[in-house]
């Protein structure tokens, strides 16, 4: 697999032209169980075809499990700068229902390990809303990862996918039922314990202390380019969207082969115009009326003014000059709104 992702960094090292390139994450499964010397070649195979920043953010998402002191101490002398921690809860009956294979304490101890190793950028995961996760549970699970210091969270409801364990336990009554009243309560506890902390709501699903943003999800919601390497990894270059193959071992077949195993889809302007709308309300800045009607055109621009106005008067959505963003209420029907103003 690793010499399939350095191959494909060959081929598609004209994909971002000459683009400075600022963040790197490795993420997309468990990257923290590769060997130094694995991690060492993808990046000096990068740092060969790609102009890097030397003070790009680096990411790399591990397993509590995963990070001991010999560990860390490996990632950081690779230039790894920034860790993504899949912690999920600070509880150890959620951890055994989530399957995970950390347990609390490793959750804990991780982290400690982590700063004393020099990670100073450090993003957790947690998960609300879940099956016996009660209101007292999620606010030590939050204060827990505050406590800690932890500079960047991203929190996500949970939901449940067709065919996983969660849903069989589910149909089959030995779990109860995710509850969308108790998400929605969950998230909106969240937003106010954040916000008392000095954490900035900077994008719906992730809070972050001042100076402390994901650069590289951030670039995401910004619309710019990106280049994804490896099975199911998708890129982006403004215009058309193209993901590999997941299957490993047709993408490593392919790739032996010299070729890139990818679907593409062109967008449309209609796509762009839905996708900005999309990924815009979803951050801290809302979306700018004002790129709407530069990129778009003014008739478009006119008409997501309309159509904004049923939202603003509710109190979900404010205009600030020309940017129109959710409000705390708002941010609970993110996803709603913004397909209510998909053209």
């Amino acid at each position: 697999m690793v010499k399939s992702i350095l191959q494909e960094i060959e081929l598609q090292q004209h994909y971002l032209g000459n683009d400075t390139i600022h963040t790197v994450y490795f993420g997309g499964g468990t990257p923290s169980l590769l060997s130094r010397e694995e991690l060492q070649s993808i990046l000096d195979k990068l740092r060969q075809y790609f102009s890097i920043a030397p003070d790009a953010e680096i990411t790399l998402e591990a397993n509590p499990d995963d990070l001991d002191a010999a560990k860390l101490q490996e990632l950081k002398s690779l230039g790894i700068n920034r860790l993504s921690i899949g912690v999920q809860s600070f509880h150890e009956a959620d951890l055994q229902w989530m399957n995970r294979a950390h347990n609390s304490t490793q959750a804990k101890e991780c982290i400690i390990q982590a700063k004393a190793a020099g990670f100073n950028n450090i993003t957790i995961d947690l998960i609300y809303g879940g099956p016996g996760l009660s209101d007292e549970g999620w606010k030590q699970n939050v204060q827990e990862a505050i406590s800690l210091g932890i500079p960047h969270l991203s929190c996500y409801a949970l939901t449940v996918e067709p065919g996983t364990a969660l849903d069989s336990f589910i149909r089959k009554k030995k779990m109860e039922a995710v509850d969308p009243e108790r998400a929605a309560r969950h998230f909106e506890m969240l937003m106010t314990w954040m916000e008392e902390a000095g954490y900035e709501h900077y994008e719906i699903s992730n809070f972050a202390l001042p100076g402390w943003h994901s650069q590289h999800n951030s670039s995401y919601w910004k619309g710019l380019s990106y280049l994804g390497l490896g099975p199911s990894a998708h890129s982006f270059n403004g215009h058309s969207r193209q993901w590999n193959v997941a299957n490993n071992a047709l993408y490593i077949k392919s790739i032996g082969a010299g070729k890139i195993p990818f679907e593409l889809e062109t967008l449309s302007v209609e796509m762009q115009f839905n996708e900005y709308i999309m990924t815009s309300l979803r951050t801290k800045a809302g979306c700018d009326l004002g790129w709407v009607e530069e990129r778009f055109g003014v008739d478009l621009a006119k008409q997501l003014t309309m159509q904004s106005q049923r939202y603003l008067a509710k109190g979900w959505m404010v205009q600030q000059g020309t940017h129109i963003r959710l409000t705390q209420a708002g941010r609970l029907f993110a996803d709603g709104i913004a397909a209510d103003l998909f053209l």
